[in-house]
């Protein structure tokens, strides 16, 4: 039912939302689309009425699958003072870490391995030095991505809403 001139245009509907993002501006990737079936009125029918009902049906199609919004985790090694390791091992939970081991180095000094959201480590190497005086360091390597908690991708897809963004097509 869609004429052959039209289809560009929902092409170009669908990749406006793969490139934008429908949750949080993130670009969706890996995803199949099929277009079953449209309506064409001769005189009415534009091609960015094909763009635009081709965005909106993919994007409410997306938001039914329930999507979720994956962040890198990194594996981190600290390596810092023993006096320091209480405040290394707190500190790394309060960053949503997770600690896997402490092993104790020569020269009275302590690794700290666990995992962490990449996104809590922003500031990391300095509020490391801060707390060894210096002293202490930290090597991060992608581990692997796990979802981003619930209340946080809420928080995150309230505030983006591409429903609402009109100038798609500029």
């Amino acid at each position: 039912m869609i004429p052959s001139k039209c289809i560009p245009a929902v092409e170009k509907g669908v990749r406006a939302l793969l490139e934008s993002g429908a949750i949080e501006g993130y670009s969706l990737e890996d995803v199949r689309l099929i277009v079953y079936d449209g309506e064409h009125h001769a005189v009415d029918s534009k091609e960015i009425a094909f763009a635009t009902a081709a965005k909106r049906s993919f994007l409410d199609g997306v938001l039914k699958a329930k999507p979720v919004v994956l962040e890198p985790i990194v594996q981190i090694d600290v390596v810092a003072p023993q006096e320091n390791m209480g405040d290394i091992a707190g500190d790394l939970p309060s960053k949503h870490g997770r600690i896997s081991a402490t092993t104790v180095l020569s020269g009275r000094l302590v690794s700290v391995s666990g995992q962490v959201p990449l996104s809590e480590l922003e500031s990391y190497q300095s509020e490391l030095k801060s707390i060894t005086g210096g002293v202490g360091t930290c090597t991060i390597e992608l581990s692997h991505y796990d979802s981003v908690p619930r209340p946080i991708q809420q928080e995150s897809a309230d505030a983006f809403s591409p429903a609402a963004d009109d100038d798609w097509f500029g």
